[in-house]
This record gives C-alpha cells, sequence and structure tokens, in this order.
C-alpha cells in the first residue's frame, strides 16, 4: 500500500502529462504483478464494486469522531468529495503505519472484498481497524477505493504510453491487450507486458479508432483538408458504436459483439448474432448498431434502440417490434489477420467479400456520391432527413489508428437543435461544484405557464456559474430538498442532438444531450420559446401522435 499511495499522490499532485506518466512507468519498474494488476484496473477507470454506500461511511466516520451527523453532511456539501471528507475528519483519531507494508493485492482481495459477506457491525469494526493502521494520505487512497471515486487524471492512453515505455513495446499493442474482458491477475499483467505475443482471447475486441470533431466549420475550413477525391465521406449513423467479431474460440466458431464502452453484449441482438453465422472465421467489423425495420428506407429513431439496450435476453415480440440491423464500415481483422495498417479502400474491400453470403442484417455503409465539398455541403444539410448526424470523413490511404488520433478521420456534424429557454429550478453539482448550483432545469411556454422540458449542467464559463450561483440564492422561491424553484427571469440558448416524443414528461417530449450554449442576457423573459415551437423540431410522424 506504501508504494500506490505514493503512485496516487505523485498523480494527484501533477497536470503535466509527462509526470503523470514517469509516475506510473516508476510505479510499474518496481511493483510486483499481482499489486499492477490492480494499479492497472483502478487507473483504467475499473471500480470496485461499492460493498458500502456513502452515507453509511459517513455515518460510521461521524460515530468514531463523536460528530453529529448534520455537521458530517454539511462538510461533504463543502467539500465535495466524499473520499477527502472523510480523510479530513479522520485526523481526529491516531494514525498508524502497520497497514502501509500490506501489499495492494491483499488490500483488495483480503480486506476490501470480504468486506461484501460481513454484517454492517463487523464491516465498521474491520474499517475503523483498517483506518487506524494508514496515515493520512493512504486513508484517502483507501477512501478513494472505498467509495469508487479513483480518479486523478489519468486516461487509459496514458495508463498504456506507461506500460508501453516500461515493457519497451508499441502502445498499440498494449491498448488491444488492455481492452475486452480481463482480471486484475500476476498472469494477466505478465502478458500485458511481455515483448513476445501469447495469443489472445477469441472474443478480445480492439481499441476503436475514434473521429475527431470539425466544430462549426465554414466551407472554407473545410476545403483546408484538400481535394475532395482525398476523402471518403459516410453518414454519421446515430446508433450503437460497436464491434462484431467471428472468431474460433474453444467451442467452435463463436460471435461477440462489443460495444465501444467495452461492454460485450452477449445475447442482447440475438437477430445480429444469428447473421453472423455467415461471417468467415477471423474476422471483427467496425459499425454501428440501428433500430431498422427490413424494407424500410430509413432508421428508426434511436429511443426504438433504447428500448432493446437494457434487455439481456429479448424475446421474439421484443426483436419484432424493434428490429435492429448492423451498419459496418470498417473492417479490422481478415482471416484472422490484423489489417488494421492497410489502407481504408483494401479494408473496405475485404469488407465487401466477407459481407457477400451475409442477409441484410448485417449490411455494408456505403460512400456518399457528391464530388465537391460544397455539394457535400449542401447534402449536409439534409442529413436529419436521412435520419443522421451528419457525415464522417474519412481520409483516402488512411490505417485504422487507436483513440482519437487528430488527421485522418473527421465528424462534421449538422448544427444541434437550437431553443431558448427559461430557467425554473436549479440544485447543487457534484463533486468539486457539489457547493454550486449548476445543475438546472428549462422550461418554455405554453399559452401563458412556463413547462420544464429541459436540464443541463454544461456550457457555462466559472466565472458565469458564480454569477448564476449568487442570483439563485437571492431569487430562490421555494426549495425541495436540494432543488431550488426561482423567480423565472434568465432566458438561455440550449444545444441538443436529438429530440423525440415522450408520454413520460410533462411537456411530452425527451431531449437527447441538452448542454448550454450561451446566456441569452439580451433576451427578455417573453421571447423565450413555446412548446410548439419546441415541438415542432419534431419529425412529422411524431408530431402527429402528439395531436
Amino acid at each position: 500500500m506504501r508504494r500506490f499511495t505514493t503512485l496516487y499522490t505523485r498523480l494527484d499532485a501533477t497536470t503535466a502529462i509527462n509526470d503523470k506518466v514517469a509516475a506510473m512507468r516508476d510505479y510499474f519498474v518496481s511493483a510486483p504483478a499481482a499489486d499492477a494488476a490492480w494499479a492497472v484496473s483502478f487507473l483504467c477507470g475499473r471500480r470496485i464494486k461499492r460493498l458500502i454506500p456513502g452515507t453509511r461511511l459517513r455515518e460510521w466516520v461521524a460515530e468514531l469522531i463523536d460528530m453529529p451527523m448534520w455537521l458530517v453532511e454539511e462538510s461533504y456539501s463543502a467539500v465535495g468529495d466524499s473520499a477527502e471528507t472523510m480523510t479530513l475528519l479522520l485526523d481526529e483519531i491516531e494514525t498508524g503505519e502497520a497497514g502501509l507494508d500490506v501489499a495492494l493485492h491483499q488490500w483488495v482481495e483480503d480486506r476490501i472484498l470480504p468486506l461484501r459477506k460481513l454484517d454492517e457491525a463487523s464491516q465498521k469494526a474491520r474499517l475503523y481497524d483498517y483506518w487506524r493502521e494508514l496515515p493520512t494520505d493512504a486513508r484517502f487512497t483507501l477512501n478513494k477505493l472505498l467509495t469508487g471515486a479513483f480518479r486523478v487524471g489519468v486516461s487509459r492512453r496514458l495508463v498504456t504510453r506507461a506500460l508501453a515505455e516500461v515493457a519497451d513495446i508499441e502502445p498499440a499493442r498494449v491498448a488491444h491487450r488492455l481492452m475486452g474482458r480481463w482480471q486484475p491477475t500476476p498472469e494477466f499483467f505478465e502478458r500485458l507486458i511481455d515483448p513476445q505475443d501469447r495469443g489472445e482471447d477469441a472474443a478480445q475486441p480492439y481499441p476503436f479508432f475514434l473521429a475527431s470533431p470539425i466544430e462549426n466549420a465554414p466551407i472554407d475550413a473545410i476545403e483546408d483538408l484538400g481535394d475532395r477525391s482525398g476523402w471518403h465521406a459516410e453518414w454519421k449513423w446515430d446508433g450503437i458504436r460497436a464491434q462484431l467479431i467471428r472468431r474460433q474460440g474453444d467451442s467452435g466458431s463463436e460471435c461477440h459483439i462489443w460495444s465501444r464502452g467495452e461492454d460485450l453484449m452477449e445475447g442482447r441482438f440475438p437477430e445480429i448474432e444469428a447473421a453472423a453465422a455467415a461471417l468467415p472465421d477471423g474476422c471483427v467489423l467496425d459499425g454501428e448498431i440501428l433500430a431498422w425495420a427490413e424494407g424500410d428506407p430509413l432508421p428508426l429513431p434511436f429511443a426504438r434502440l433504447q428500448r432493446r439496450i437494457g434487455r439481456l435476453k429479448p424475446s421474439a415480440a421484443m426483436q419484432k417490434k424493434h428490429p435492429v440491423r448492423f451498419f459496418a464500415y470498417d473492417l479490422m481483422e481478415y482471416r484472422g489477420r490484423d489489417i488494421r495498417e492497410e489502407p481504408i479502400e483494401t479494408r473496405r474491400a475485404h469488407l465487401r467479400e466477407v459481407l457477400e453470403a451475409v442477409d441484410a442484417r448485417i449490411t455494408m455503409s456505403e460512400l456518399l456520391d457528391p464530388d465537391s465539398w460544397h455539394a457535400l455541403a449542401g447534402l449536409r444539410t439534409q442529413s436529419r432527413e436521412y435520419a443522421t448526424e451528419g457525415f464522417v470523413l474519412k481520409r483516402a490511404g488512411s490505417p485504422y489508428r487507436t483513440g482519437r488520433v487528430r488527421g485522418d478521420w473527421w465528424k462534421w456534424k449538422i448544427d444541434p437543435y437550437s431553443v431558448d429557454a427559461v430557467l425554473l429550478y436549479a440544485q447543487p453539482g457534484s463533486g468539486r461544484r457539489s457547493n454550486l448550483l449548476t445543475d438546472y432545469t428549462f422550461a418554455v411556454w405554453d399559452g401563458d405557464a412556463l413547462v420544464p422540458f429541459a436540464k443541463a449542467y454544461s456550457g457555462l464559463t466559472d466565472e458565469e456559474i458564480g454569477q448564476v450561483d449568487h442570483w439563485i440564492r437571492r431569487n430562490t422561491k421555494e426549495r425541495f430538498g436540494p432543488v431550488r424553484s426561482v423567480t423565472p427571469h434568465h432566458v438561455f440558448e440550449l444545444h441538443f442532438e436529438g429530440i423525440q416524443a415522450s408520454k413520460r414528461h410533462k411537456s411530452g417530449i425527451a431531449v437527447r444531450f441538452p448542454r448550454i450554449a450561451r446566456w441569452r442576457q439580451d433576451k427578455p423573459l417573453g421571447e423565450a420559446d413555446t412548446l410548439e415551437n419546441v415541438k415542432n423540431l419534431l419529425p412529422p410522424n411524431e408530431r402527429e401522435a402528439l395531436k
């Protein structure tokens, strides 16, 4: 625990990328494999499933230091981080160092995880002992693990870079080994940094290549990319980014579907798995899962796909009511060979070949025809008519890279929906903003009444957040727990990516990815948008359904 606490402290003390990489490199060089495996897991964002609710942990701290619970909660509200709050309050008790000599893997496997099987009294007694065994900085690290809030500004890409430097191998190989299902064992860590390939899990996906955004670019900025003939253009579909894998496994030829978030979606889309049986072994497709009915020219709304996401074993009726299709736009493995370094034209030719014997539930995403940037820009304005979000532009001859590497793939999305709405409710944020009112509910006019229709918490500068927070506190009308209603006065321009009819919302609509574009201090309250105007943004068939 001593070594891991030092690592956490070094990472938490700097924002410099090279310093963070150096700290991780120093740790991985010296740590035993059993400890290093758990460190990789935590640094990559994996969490121990919360064993004890945060409120209960703070209650036990209150009992241990003999402090009223209301004062502990006020402290938590001011600090904004449960682990940090507990650590600061635990300064009231004696510290020790015996726990520093317990290895990280022993802390996790022999001390933290077994808490799950204990009753509350035993859990509390064990934690009291653990806290007394550690100095302040190690207590903080332990509390971070207990609360599932182990975040130190380290991305998986930086972890990959540090491990690659330790092993003296390509970062892409480490990134691949970190994908998919693995357990933090010594064997896993040794394989992770092994210069030699020992064979991968048949279900293991590749790291995704992510397109970089082109934000609000005028046509002349697009033309800076070069001649239109040097770029492939495809529709940017609004679905679930996924990899479809067909490989030989222990039980024969197997199909696996992985989401971009590394969720193995086994059994969730059986119709796609059935269609994948016709794929040749040793191929990995990159694409998008869309809600799409057979014979329809366009995909169904994303809301239809959402009905399927949470169903682990969808019934035949569910599959019929909310059908899905896999749109493939790249091939990463062909006949068991990694072809990511080959030109995109070669990969697409192989992709077309492997899809020849597959039915329409797995379809290839075709390239768009316009031969000039101006013509493509004109087609982009029709994106919503095609139920897409715009384009993905891919440089001719480009390889399939890892992560978000700028230059070869760009996403040129349509402009978001825009609505001017009135601030109606506010509540505190989380983390470092827990002492500020940063989570807002916005409303639009429905006749003479304001009807809530969206919540947003991002988009304002720190200075603007402070000004809005100050105004809210002076203009609060009522309180409902942490939520405050305010005097209607301020208008904000909201942007969002999608809109759909919803019977669950009072306004009758739901929006996707709402955020604040700007504070319209120039706009009076009465000029905010109306609910009728917002509903006019719906597709025609959904507008009719609301009548």
